[in-house]
C-alpha cells in the first residue's frame, strides 16, 4: 500500500522490480466472491449496508479511469463493504495498525464486476489481500502493480508458490 510521497528512485526500484518478475507471471487475478470468501474465512467481519459507505468503493471505480476500464459493458458497479472485528484474528491486525490508522475501525470495499478492492484502517490487510487476489493482463502491464505485487508476495512468503506455479 502506497502510504508516501514517490520519488524518482522509488520509480527506478518499481521499474527494477517489473524487469526482473515480469516475464514470471500470469494473469491470475480472483473473482470478487473469491476475495470476499477469503476475508470472511480469515478474519471476523461484519457486511455493512449503509449506502454512503458503499457509494465511496463506487465512486473509487467511477472517478478512476482504470477501474472504469475494467468494468464490464452495460455493467452497473456493485459494492460490498465490511467491518473487521476487533476479536479473534481481526484483533492482530488492529494490533500492528500503522500509527495513521490508530483507534480507526478497519473496513474492507470490493465492487463485485472490477474486483476493486479498498482497504481503511489496516496497511497490512491491504497487503494480505492485494497478494492474495492477484493481477490481471493489464495489471500486469503496469510496473507499479508487478512491484507492488512481489513486494505484497514476498511479505506474506508467497512469492516462490507464485512464481512455481508459472513454470
Amino acid at each position: 500500500m502506497l502510504t508516501h510521497k514517490f520519488t524518482s528512485e522509488a520509480v527506478e526500484a518499481w521499474k527494477a522490480v517489473y524487469d526482473e518478475y515480469r516475464a514470471k507471471l500470469y494473469p491470475n487475478r480472483k473473482t470478487a466472491l473469491e476475495l470476499i470468501k477469503y476475508l470472511k474465512q480469515k478474519y471476523p467481519v461484519t457486511e455493512q449496508t449503509e449506502e454512503k459507505l458503499r457509494q465511496v468503493v463506487v465512486g473509487n471505480v467511477i472517478q478512476n479511469e482504470c477501474y472504469l476500464n475494467k468494468l464490464p459493458n452495460g455493467k452497473t458497479p456493485v459494492a460490498k463493504v465490511f467491518y473487521v472485528e476487533n476479536t479473534g484474528s481481526g484483533k492482530l491486525l488492529y494490533e500492528k495498525q500503522d500509527d495513521e490508522f490508530k483507534g480507526c475501525k478497519i473496513i474492507v470495499g470490493v465492487e463485485i464486476e472490477t474486483v476493486f478492492c479498498m482497504v481503511e484502517g489496516s496497511s497490512m490487510l491491504w497487503d494480505e489481500l492485494f497478494a492474495f487476489r492477484g493481477l490481471d493482463d493489464d495489471d500486469l502491464n503496469n510496473y507499479y502493480l508487478v512491484a507492488e505485487y512481489v513486494a505484497c508476495l514476498k511479505k506474506f512468503d508467497m512469492l516462490d508458490s507464485v512464481l512455481t506455479r508459472t513454470n
